[in-house]
Protein backbone atom coordinates (compact mmCIF):
# COMPACT_ATOMS: atom_id res chain seq x y z
CA UNK A 1 0.00 0.00 0.00
CA UNK A 2 1.63 3.44 -1.55
CA UNK A 3 2.08 6.16 1.31
CA UNK A 4 -1.18 8.22 -0.15
CA UNK A 5 -3.14 5.11 0.23
CA UNK A 6 -2.27 4.90 3.99
CA UNK A 7 -3.53 8.75 4.44
CA UNK A 8 -6.33 8.01 2.53
CA UNK A 9 -7.58 4.96 4.71
CA UNK A 10 -6.38 6.73 7.84
CA UNK A 11 -8.42 10.37 7.28
CA UNK A 12 -11.19 7.33 6.39
CA UNK A 13 -10.88 6.08 9.62
CA UNK A 14 -10.82 9.25 11.93
CA UNK A 15 -13.93 10.67 10.42
CA UNK A 16 -15.69 8.06 11.00
CA UNK A 17 -14.26 7.07 14.41
CA UNK A 18 -14.82 10.22 15.97
CA UNK A 19 -17.59 12.93 16.11
CA UNK A 20 -17.28 16.58 14.86
CA UNK A 21 -17.77 18.83 17.09
CA UNK A 22 -18.39 22.57 17.37
CA UNK A 23 -20.11 25.93 17.85
CA UNK A 24 -18.78 27.52 14.62
CA UNK A 25 -20.85 25.95 11.65
CA UNK A 26 -22.31 27.03 8.16
CA UNK A 27 -25.73 25.64 6.73
CA UNK A 28 -25.12 24.96 2.94
CA UNK A 29 -29.05 24.23 2.49
CA UNK A 30 -31.89 22.38 4.19
CA UNK A 31 -29.52 19.27 4.25
CA UNK A 32 -25.89 20.02 3.91
CA UNK A 33 -23.79 21.56 6.58
CA UNK A 34 -20.05 22.51 7.01
CA UNK A 35 -18.59 21.64 10.46
CA UNK A 36 -14.80 22.32 11.45
CA UNK A 37 -14.22 22.29 7.82
CA UNK A 38 -15.82 19.00 6.53
CA UNK A 39 -19.07 19.21 4.79
CA UNK A 40 -22.13 16.91 5.98
CA UNK A 41 -24.94 15.66 4.52
CA UNK A 42 -27.38 14.85 6.99
CA UNK A 43 -28.42 10.98 7.19
CA UNK A 44 -31.77 9.88 6.33
CA UNK A 45 -33.49 13.32 4.67
CA UNK A 46 -33.80 15.56 1.27
CA UNK A 47 -34.60 18.97 2.19
CA UNK A 48 -35.89 21.14 -0.66
CA UNK A 49 -33.47 22.46 -2.56
CA UNK A 50 -32.53 26.38 -1.74
CA UNK A 51 -34.15 27.79 -5.66
CA UNK A 52 -36.93 25.01 -4.95
CA UNK A 53 -40.42 26.79 -4.65
CA UNK A 54 -43.94 25.15 -4.53
CA UNK A 55 -46.46 25.34 -6.73
CA UNK A 56 -48.29 27.98 -4.70
CA UNK A 57 -45.33 29.84 -4.20
CA UNK A 58 -44.15 29.33 -1.01
CA UNK A 59 -40.24 29.41 -0.90
CA UNK A 60 -39.73 26.18 0.44
CA UNK A 61 -35.80 25.84 -0.25
CA UNK A 62 -35.12 28.95 1.44
CA UNK A 63 -37.80 28.24 4.16
CA UNK A 64 -35.56 25.09 5.08
CA UNK A 65 -32.23 26.57 4.61
CA UNK A 66 -33.51 29.35 7.08
CA UNK A 67 -35.00 26.80 9.55
CA UNK A 68 -32.00 24.49 9.97
CA UNK A 69 -30.42 27.80 10.73
CA UNK A 70 -32.55 28.62 13.62
CA UNK A 71 -32.02 24.93 14.87
CA UNK A 72 -28.08 24.82 14.77
CA UNK A 73 -28.00 28.41 16.43
CA UNK A 74 -26.01 29.34 19.42
CA UNK A 75 -25.49 25.26 19.50
CA UNK A 76 -22.73 22.66 19.81
CA UNK A 77 -23.53 20.79 16.51
CA UNK A 78 -22.02 17.08 16.63
CA UNK A 79 -21.80 14.67 13.38
CA UNK A 80 -21.38 11.37 13.50
CA UNK A 81 -20.13 9.70 9.58
CA UNK A 82 -22.66 7.13 8.56
CA UNK A 83 -21.12 6.88 4.80
CA UNK A 84 -19.79 8.81 2.18
CA UNK A 85 -22.37 9.48 -0.74
CA UNK A 86 -21.42 9.02 -4.47
CA UNK A 87 -20.46 12.97 -4.58
CA UNK A 88 -17.81 12.33 -1.92
CA UNK A 89 -19.81 13.95 0.81
CA UNK A 90 -19.92 12.32 4.23
CA UNK A 91 -23.57 11.41 5.14
CA UNK A 92 -24.07 12.30 8.83
CA UNK A 93 -26.27 11.93 11.72
CA UNK A 94 -26.08 15.48 13.21
CA UNK A 95 -27.40 16.79 16.59
CA UNK A 96 -27.88 20.28 17.82
CA UNK A 97 -26.95 20.04 21.56
CA UNK A 98 -27.99 16.29 21.65
CA UNK A 99 -31.00 16.96 19.27
CA UNK A 100 -30.84 15.14 16.07
CA UNK A 101 -31.15 17.74 13.58
CA UNK A 102 -32.34 15.45 10.77
CA UNK A 103 -35.56 14.53 13.09
CA UNK A 104 -36.17 17.84 13.91
CA UNK A 105 -36.36 18.83 9.97
CA UNK A 106 -38.98 16.19 8.88
CA UNK A 107 -40.74 16.59 12.05
CA UNK A 108 -41.57 20.64 10.90
CA UNK A 109 -42.00 19.73 7.66
CA UNK A 110 -38.84 21.29 6.20
CA UNK A 111 -37.48 17.93 4.91
CA UNK A 112 -38.50 14.36 3.72
CA UNK A 113 -37.84 10.90 4.66
CA UNK A 114 -34.77 9.91 2.48
CA UNK A 115 -36.65 5.99 2.03
CA UNK A 116 -34.46 5.53 -0.53
CA UNK A 117 -31.61 5.45 2.05
CA UNK A 118 -33.46 5.11 5.19
CA UNK A 119 -36.29 4.86 7.20
CA UNK A 120 -35.42 6.27 10.52
CA UNK A 121 -37.34 9.09 9.82
CA UNK A 122 -40.84 8.36 8.43
CA UNK A 123 -42.87 8.27 11.20
CA UNK A 124 -41.79 11.91 12.39
CA UNK A 125 -42.98 12.54 8.17
CA UNK A 126 -46.30 10.89 8.47
CA UNK A 127 -46.90 13.21 11.85
CA UNK A 128 -45.89 15.99 9.78
CA UNK A 129 -48.07 15.32 6.44
CA UNK A 130 -51.09 14.56 9.18
CA UNK A 131 -50.51 18.37 10.53
CA UNK A 132 -50.09 19.69 7.34
CA UNK A 133 -46.52 20.98 8.23
CA UNK A 134 -44.30 22.75 6.07
CA UNK A 135 -44.23 20.81 2.46
CA UNK A 136 -46.75 19.12 3.21
CA UNK A 137 -49.10 22.11 3.96
CA UNK A 138 -47.93 23.77 0.47
CA UNK A 139 -48.46 21.84 -3.33
CA UNK A 140 -44.40 21.06 -3.09
CA UNK A 141 -42.70 18.94 -5.57
CA UNK A 142 -40.41 16.30 -3.42
CA UNK A 143 -36.84 17.24 -3.47
CA UNK A 144 -35.84 14.32 -5.30
CA UNK A 145 -38.43 14.63 -8.10
CA UNK A 146 -37.45 18.32 -8.74
CA UNK A 147 -33.80 17.73 -9.03
CA UNK A 148 -34.75 14.66 -11.69
CA UNK A 149 -36.98 17.52 -13.39
CA UNK A 150 -34.62 19.94 -13.52
CA UNK A 151 -32.03 17.69 -15.14
CA UNK A 152 -34.53 16.99 -17.88
CA UNK A 153 -34.26 13.65 -15.99
CA UNK A 154 -38.02 13.64 -16.17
Amino acid sequence: MTFRACLIRTALALTFAFPAAALAQTVTDGDTLKLAGMTYRLWGIDAPETKQVCADGWPTGIEATKYIRELISNREVACEARTIDRYGRTVALCRADGADIGAAMVSAGMAWAFVRYSRDYVSQETEAKAARLGVHAHQCEKAWDYRARVRGDR
